[in-house]
């Protein structure tokens, strides 16, 4: 498989990183985490202007028509950007929920969780999920194993997190989901759940990509001693190790997206569940080694690398943790008599 970039691949990803730059500059991004709101609904209607959402919607429904390959290139860009907003679930919805393709609408996306308890009792309490963006969500999706189904996220009894993981992606619990008004059936969750985790690892790429740019400028930039400290071997090979493991979960992440689009060349679920599992590590890996060639600096907010690293922790929860993913890759490949791949951090 060919993993470079032809040439219209090329321009709608310079296109994007041009608009993300005009739109999505570091200090508005910033500006907006101090401020308390994460979405700009001017800018996420340019985002829908630009086809960020109807991507894989056919062109007859007011979409591009592209397949979840050309989604990638884009969403990588975005990531580098670190975009806030539910920009994976928007990307899902269109299609199903209006106005989300033109970016009217923000679109939320929860998985609701299997309640607990033995049942001895009587009914299971309800258990508190976790509602990203919640007061500035038009509409909230729910994924169970029984569909989709949507909800009014103002009717939610939710209580706002202070002091999230990532400023820019608040985030509120909620004690219990109610019932949601069904509008798709399982199949439709399924690949949703595949897609999402696809979408996702190519959010994580371009944070990846985005805070090896950011050492290697620094690591030219700083002089100590009389040399720039990228002249050291101890920093030359965390450089060179953050464009490795960058490098790997981008051919991943593509190779993923083209068996989507094409299923007969290959598993797409067990392509994505691997690429989402490189991708989450080397978006964690990178930020923190990003922060080691800062001097530890990533503690400040002078220093913009631990925005990445947290919007990096935040992400590698959705769509399968590392452990989940890795059990059901373990759990594939011994169903089918080979030895599964060990993953070394």
């Amino acid at each position: 498989m060919d993993f470079e970039l032809d040439e219209d691949e090329r321009q709608l990803a310079d296109g994007m990183r041009r608009l993300c730059a005009g739109r999505f500059p570091l200090d508005e991004v910033r500006a907006r985490a101090e401020a308390g709101r994460a979405v700009d609904r001017d800018a996420w209607r340019e985002l829908a202007d630009a086809g960020v959402f109807g991507l894989c919607l056919a062109e007859s429904a007011g979409g591009v028509g592209l397949g979840l390959a050309a989604a990638a290139v884009v969403f990588e860009e975005l990531g580098r950007a670190l975009v806030p907003g539910p920009l994976v679930a928007s990307h899902l919805a269109a299609g199903l929920v209006d106005g989300a393709v033109d970016g009217s609408m923000l679109v939320g996306l929860v998985e609701r969780p299997t309640p607990g308890g033995d049942g001895l009792d009587g009914p299971a309490d309800p258990v508190p999920v976790v509602v990203e963006h919640c007061d500035e969500l038009d509409v909230l999706l729910v994924l169970s194993p029984d569909g989709v189904g949507a909800l009014d996220p103002s009717r939610l009894d939710a209580v706002r997190l202070d002091r999230p993981m990532d400023p820019l992606t608040r985030v509120w619990s909620v004690a219990g989901l109610p019932p949601a008004t069904p509008v798709a059936g399982p199949e439709v969750a399924a690949w949703w759940r595949r897609d999402g985790a696809a979408l996702t690892a190519a959010l994580q790429v371009g944070a990846a990509a985005w805070t090896t740019e950011l050492a290697v400028d620094y690591a030219k930039a700083r002089f100590q001693f009389g040399r720039p400290i990228g002249s050291f071997q101890a920093v030359k090979h965390l450089c060179a190790d953050m464009a490795v493991r960058t490098e790997v979960a981008r051919c991943a992440v593509q190779a993923a997206a083209a068996t989507v689009d094409q299923p007969e060349v290959g598993d797409a679920a067990v392509a994505v569940a691997g690429a989402k599992l490189l991708a989450d590590e080397a978006a964690l890996a990178n930020g923190r080694t990003c922060i080691q060639v800062h001097g530890g600096m990533g503690f400040t907010w002078q220093v913009p690398a631990h925005l990445a690293y947290k919007r990096a922790r935040v992400l590698a929860t959705q769509f399968g943790t590392g452990d989940l993913l890795a059990e059901s890759l373990g759990a594939e490949m011994a169903g089918r008599g080979a030895v599964p791949a060990v993953v070394v951090s």
